[in-house]
């Protein structure tokens, strides 16, 4: 890949928890700050979700688009949210939500590259204890590779 999926910018940390909603909403508007989807890609989410639950295990979520909405999609890219007192994910709690947005195929070498990550407890108890955007970007960064 030519540029980076993720940078600093695209990392937040929350202190408190929020509804699986807002959670996805945030994701998709860090996508588009990021000029990687339009205002659809919200809606794109959703629907998703709506037939399959994203969470993955490992208190990890990845919201993303269906199929049909690849036309919401300009650039691969994501976003990284941690919540520190999690969120209700029907019924799984969530510390983490993984926005992502990917051109053609890429989505899937970039759910590879997370899955990897998220596979190891250590990097997990790695990204939880990180303090800052920039130590989980640090964690993170083989994503861009």
């Amino acid at each position: 890949m030519a540029r980076s999926v993720l940078n600093v910018g695209q990392i937040r940390i929350h202190p408190g928890s929020t509804s699986k909603e807002e959670a996805i909403r945030e994701a998709a508007s860090i996508l588009e700050d990021a000029g990687a989807v339009t205002s659809a890609y919200f809606d794109a989410m959703l629907q998703r979700e709506a037939t399959v639950s994203t969470y993955m295990g490992n208190e990890l979520a990845i919201p993303h688009g269906t199929n049909e909405t690849k036309d919401a999609i300009l650039d691969s890219a994501l976003s990284f949210v941690r919540y520190d007192d999690g969120i209700d994910w029907d019924g799984q709690h969530v510390s983490f939500v993984v926005g992502i947005a990917g051109k053609g195929d890429e989505h899937l070498e970039i759910l590879s590259q997370i899955a990897l990550i998220f596979s190891e407890d250590d990097e997990v108890a790695r990204l939880k204890q990180a303090q800052t955007p920039e130590e989980l970007y640090a964690i993170l960064s083989s994503v861009n590779d």
